[in-house]
């Protein structure tokens, strides 16, 4: 885990260019076990960028260290908020994304972050319209 937040922090930072905090870790997936002595390569993306928060999705893979192979272990979705040098938000550049994937995690994003405004009461449901596209 340490791993995952240290490599989602690095790409928040990089997109933002400011100091950044964890502000949540909304899901983590264990979806296969790592073997001791693996070779482990953690790939952390802004998914997508709101006015100071961002959305870093990891994917973490595991390579056979005989055929180089890379398979997909486990994943995790983090966000992160730029703070000034006094701890304020910032506001953080917009993120353009370019690959069928970017678009896919950008339009889910919303969806992630529209559902937790709603379960926080920061949101009225009937307000979160990307979520409710969804049912309708």
């Amino acid at each position: 885990m340490a791993r995952m937040d240290r490599a989602a922090s690095i790409a928040a930072r990089r997109h933002s260019r400011r100091i950044t905090v964890t502000a949540s870790v909304n899901h983590v997936a264990f979806n296969r076990s790592i073997p001791l002595g693996s070779v482990v390569t953690v790939e952390a993306k802004v998914s997508r960028a709101f006015t100071t928060s961002m959305e870093v999705f990891l994917d973490v893979w595991i390579e056979d260290r005989e055929s180089g192979e890379k398979e997909k272990a486990n994943e995790a979705i983090y966000t992160f908020v730029a703070v000034d040098d006094c701890g304020n938000p910032v506001k953080v550049p917009e993120l353009k994304p370019e690959t069928p994937l970017e678009i896919e995690r950008f339009n889910a994003a919303l969806r992630r972050k529209q559902l937790s405004l709603v379960l926080a009461g920061k949101m009225k449901p009937k307000e979160a319209t990307e979520l409710k596209a969804l049912f309708f």
